[in-house]
């Protein structure tokens, strides 16, 4: 079986939306990347850092899911990273109200030593500083990274982002985050001009309107299941990334038909997420929640034709 590295942060989060709002929960890219590719059942380990105030509950949640836990590391007198964000109406745009690093501030990377050879690596957003720090750790080069990343990480370590960005193989951004990083409204033209930065294959997410996937001159486009309600966007991206990993984890096999897929089940878990606040829909689905909603994917896509 095949080993996947994940990395990424473990915190609190506190949302508000039309629909309501929460006092701090489980948020974070890892852990919302653990959590779909957990529904794959791969040998999948979390890198990362919490305080003293995160609870033995939530690492046991992410255990239980068969993820190991040894490489997220307890800073017993420090405090968890913590996130607060209000979103609009349209649910698209948010208002961050708080960003507390606390013990991500000073965040190391120790990948545990036997995922050191693992085949495939998600390095979730952070300070790409960390995630070549990651990549140094590796005793044999990796069959797959991908990497998300942020415009944040545009506005303040483009260098080092520059750096990172050539070291993998997949970059998964959103079209707002495309268009910045490259200077191009076109995201054909944007997605060229990554893969000269280095990555083979750019997946760009589109939110509500779904996502594309680029490989050379070949391009594939999966849309976004619509749905009823949407309760709760935060994490739906990097859930979209671990459904994308923990796939292509488990099949083995990362050519452009199968990144396809790859693509399709990352859509599918993200549909999940938005359901409910935060990761509590993503830790009661089960196989048979992800198949009959693959199914209705497969139906919203495929059609018949005569050409006249």
């Amino acid at each position: 079986m095949s080993k996947l590295v994940i990395v990424g942060t473990v915190a609190f989060d506190a949302i508000e939306t039309p629909f309501g709002k929460t006092d701090k929960i489980l948020g974070g890219a890892a852990t919302f990347i653990g959590l779909a590719a957990s529904q794959f059942n791969v040998d999948a380990a979390a890198v990362s850092v919490v305080g003293g105030d995160f609870p033995q509950d939530y690492l046991d949640l992410l255990a239980n899911k068969n993820i190991d836990t040894t490489g997220i590391e307890i800073v017993k007198e420090g405090k968890t990273f913590f996130w607060s964000g209000k979103y609009h109406n349209d649910m698209n745009t948010r208002d961050t109200l708080a960003t507390e690093l606390n013990v991500l501030a000073d965040f190391n990377p120790v990948v545990p030593e036997n995922y050191k050879d693992a085949d495939y690596v998600m390095l979730g957003n952070l300070h790409p500083i960390v995630q070549i720090g990651v990549l140094e750790q590796m005793t044999k080069k990796p069959k797959l990274v991908v990497l998300d990343t942020m415009n944040f990480w545009m506005d303040n370590a483009l260098e080092d982002l520059h750096k990172i960005i050539s070291k993998v193989d997949v970059i998964t951004i959103n079209d707002e985050e495309a268009r910045q990083l490259t200077g191009e409204y076109s995201l054909v033209v944007a997605a060229r001009k990554i893969h000269e930065m280095g990555p083979k294959y750019v997946v760009i997410k589109k939110g509500e309107h779904g996502a594309l996937l680029f490989h050379n001159d070949n391009v594939f486009y999966a849309p976004a299941l619509p749905l009823e309600e949407v309760f709760d966007p935060t994490g739906a991206g990097d859930t979209f990334a671990g459904g994308f990993i923990g796939y292509l984890t488990k099949t083995d096999d990362i050519s452009f038909d199968n990144m396809k897929n790859a693509v399709i089940y990352g859509s599918t878990l993200a549909s999940f997420c938005v359901e409910k606040f935060g990761t509590e829909r993503m830790q009661t689905l089960s196989r048979q929640d992800v198949h009959k909603r693959l199914q209705q994917f497969s139906d919203l896509t495929q059609f018949d034709i005569e050409l006249s």
